[in-house]
Parts: structure tokens; C-alpha cells; sequence
């Protein structure tokens, strides 16, 4: 169907702006969610279960248009069709030259996966929206059992809440501190999969174990996993090559930092490294050198920063009047040098809470993302902790050893895998 252009349009957010710029075949900019049910999916329930869905998240709608100056969402009349998964994971959803919805729904035999990208939402907003889609799927299927008592989900944010622009809201304009110097990381390299296309493999491990592993080494699970995966990285430099520390860039929800409800992008980025040649390889030392890490990179001065800095290019009226084509080389400019900055990506997104009552019909939620690199996502469901890495080498040695290293240290741990080798 055609779209007719209608009056309803926003800003992008303040770190959506890095995004159309940056997107490529090799790095679609496009993150992916997954629930596993008992039970196979139907097709139908699912279309009015996503109908509905968008409805409480208006910017859903949107696409994605250039001005003079800035990108911005434009409402649309795009109906989102759920479809068989048939396409690659995490395959490109943006085109400028053709524009469509930002986001997909698939199903495929017990799964529904939703793919969204980035510029529309991170991973905490998009969670808002996906966990919606599976509570009115599961209602809607079963609606013979909950005929007499309809349960509640815990997103009570409005609609004005969830399309706030909590950049805006928050941009005080103070930058404090003196700026570091950057650091090169350490690089990964090697053949890539052919076709632009990701390696996923998943390890499924049960989170009380975890937890009580972490906690032996008086750690925090996110600084627990950077720490193994920082070691396993290790493993895979040269010996030439050993001065340059493993760096990881760590997404920060700042929803837990400030009171926001947005099912827009707001996240800040800290990266934490370690300088192997220089020090102690025991799994304790890591963690007692991230652990500061986090703790200084946390501060609420650090993460003001990121806010202000991160809009301060949207209140500057000089650079507001730059035309959109010279921005656009800024921002690539910005992204390369960001780029070599850090090794590798972590990525928790935490816990998954679905109302009691829907619990039964749902197995698992799993989330990961497209890279160029290669990036761990991490998120859990009742005692089900799922770590899926991404990556765009053929190599897997680095996840082979971060699960290795899990094994080793008691934790079961249950590998799924779509490897793909070159021809």
C-alpha cells in the first residue's frame, strides 16, 4: 500500500542520530528478542496481538525521513505484517530509499522473534514493546482460561511517557571533568562470514548457579561475564600485540539512574578495559580491576556527562544550522574513531518479568544483536540465563572459551547454534 504522508512527526533522539549514518550491510544497526513457547505459534493471534500492540506505542508507526538538518520520525498509515522467518538474523530494516516500519515480527514453529532498529528504540524500550506483543499473544490464545480474571502487566508508562525524549528532559548542559586521553584497544581480526551475515551461538545456563559463582568472586553477573570474556579474548592476542588492553563497551540502561518510562533510546555507553600485559591473568584480579572500573564509570557525573554531551550537538545553534549531509561525515567520522576504542561489546539486559499467570505458556526470552564485531547480549527468564554472542568471524574461538571457562568454574552450561562456515 502506498503511504500518504500525515501530520504526526518527532525528533530523533539524541543517541538515535549515530544510527542512519552508520548502518551498513555489515552492521545493520538491528537488534533482535526471541520468546520460545510450549506450544506452536498461530500466525492470526499473533497479527492481533501485534495490532493491538502498536497501538500503545505510537512511535511504532514511524519511519524514518531526512530534512535539510535532521533526520526525524514521521507517523505513517505501514501496517506491520507478521511473517514466517525466513531471513537472516538481524537483517537490515532501514533504507533510505525505501522506507518502511522499523521493526519486524516473525514466528517460526514455538518462537516469536521481534527485530527492531536501533535509531527506534534500545534494548530497555524495545523490551517494554516485546513483552506487550507475548502478554497479548498468550491472552488472546488462552482467553478460555483467563475468562474470569485477566492479569496485569507491569508497563503502566502512557503513551506520552513512552514516546518521551528523556535526553531532552534530562540535558542540564553542564560538561564537568577533564576528557580522557583515547585509548586503542585491542582488535579483533580474522575471516569474516560470508554475506554480511552474523554466527550466533547461545549458551543457556541456570541463573541461581550463576549467580552464586558471581557472588564467590563478590562480583555483579555483568562484571562477572565482562571479566571471563575479557580472559577468553586474551587468549586470541598475539604476542605482539599484548600491549594493547582488552577494552569492553558496556550499554548502560539509564532508565536505573534516572526516573524515565521512555520506550525511546536511553542508554549512555561506558567502556572498561584491562591491560593484560601489565597485569595479573586470575579470573579475581579481572574482576577487582573491572569492579573499579564500573564503580567510577557509574558515577552520577559521569552519566550526566554522557547525557549532555550526547545533546549538546542539538543545542548548539551553530551546528544546528550544519546542512544533514555534512553531519552525516561527522557522525561516521565519530563512530570510527569510537570504533577503535573497544575490543568487544557486553550487553545485559537483565531480567525478564512476565506476570505470573503467563509464565506457564512461555519457555525462555532470549536477545542479540548485529555486529561487525563481536558482541555478547545477556538477559534471563525465571532460572533460564541466556548469553547469545554475535559475530561476524568465522572463528569461534573466543565463545568456546568464555563457555569453557564458565564449565570449568561448575556452571552447566547448554550451547545452541547457527554457525555458518564459509563455502
Amino acid at each position: 500500500m502506498k503511504n500518504k504522508r500525515i501530520s504526526e512527526w518527532s525528533r530523533l533522539d539524541n543517541a538515535a542520530k549515530i544510527f542512519p549514518p552508520n548502518s551498513k550491510n555489515s552492521d545493520t544497526k538491528v537488534f533482535r528478542f526471541a520468546c520460545e513457547l510450549y506450544e506452536p505459534v498461530d500466525k492470526n493471534v499473533l497479527q492481533n496481538a501485534l495490532d493491538m500492540t502498536v497501538e500503545s506505542f505510537p512511535l511504532y508507526k514511524s519511519i524514518i525521513k531526512s530534512g535539510l538538518f535532521w533526520y526525524y520520525f514521521e507517523g505513517s498509515h505501514f501496517k506491520a505484517e507478521v511473517t514466517e522467518e525466513k531471513l537472516p538474523p538481524c537483517a537490515a530494516l532501514y533504507n533510505k530509499n525505501n522506507k518502511g516500519l522499523l521493526f519486524r515480527v516473525m514466528y517460526y514453529k514455538k518462537r516469536i522473534s521481534f527485530e527492531v532498529y536501533h535509531a527506534l528504540s534500545d534494548g530497555a524500550g524495545a523490551l517494554q514493546f516485546f513483552k506487550t506483543l507475548i502478554f497479548h499473544y498468550v491472552i488472546m490464545k488462552n482467553e478460555y482460561r483467563f475468562k474470569d480474571r485477566v492479569p496485569v502487566l507491569d508497563i503502566d508508562a502512557s503513551n506520552t511517557q513512552k514516546m518521551d525524549d528523556s535526553f531532552q528532559k534530562y540535558y542540564s548542559g553542564k560538561q564537568s571533568g577533564v576528557k580522557k586521553k583515547g585509548i586503542k584497544a585491542f582488535k579483533l581480526r580474522g575471516p569474516k562470514v560470508p554475506e554480511y551475515r552474523v554466527s550466533v551461538i547461545e549458551g543457556i545456563l541456570p541463573v541461581d548457579c550463576t549467580l552464586a559463582k558471581a557472588r564467590e568472586y563478590k562480583a555483579s553477573l555483568t562484571v562477572f561475564l565482562a571479566s571471563i570474556l575479557m580472559m577468553a579474548i586474551n587468549e586470541e592476542i598475539p604476542l605482539r600485540l599484548k600491549k594493547r588492553p582488552v577494552v569492553l563497551s558496556i550499554p548502560v540502561n539509564l532508565r536505573n539512574y534516572y526516573n524515565s518510562q521512555t520506550a525511546r533510546n536511553f542508554f549512555g555507553v561506558i567502556n572498561v578495559g584491562y591491560d593484560f600485559s601489565a597485569g595479573s591473568s586470575e579470573l579475581q584480579d579481572v574482576v577487582d580491576s573491572l569492579k573499579n572500573s564500573f564503580k567510577e564509570n557509574l558515577r552520577h557525573e559521569h552519566l550526566e556527562n554522557r547525557i549532555n554531551m550526547l545533546s549538546s550537538l542539538e543545542h548548539n545553534y551553530v551546528l544546528r544550522a550544519v546542512p544533514l549531509f555534512i553531519k552525516d561525515v561527522a557522525l561516521r567520522i565519530a563512530n570510527s574513531i569510537a570504533d577503535k576504542s573497544y575490543t568487544s561489546t557486553l550487553s545485559n539486559v537483565g531480567v525478564v518479568n512476565m506476570p505470573d499467570e503467563v509464565k506457564p505458556f512461555i519457555s525462555s526470552f532470549d536477545v542479540f544483536v548485529s555486529t561487525n564485531k563481536l558482541q555478547a547480549c545477556v538477559c534471563s527468564y525465571e532460572n533460564r540465563l541466556r548469553i547469545s554472542f554475535t559475530s561476524a568471524f568465522v572463528s569461534t574461538e573466543v565463545q568456546r572459551r568464555f563457555f569453557k571457562t564458565l564449565t570449568d568454574l561448575g556452571i552447566p552450561v547448554t550451547i545452541e547454534s547457527n554457525v555458518v562456515h564459509e563455502e
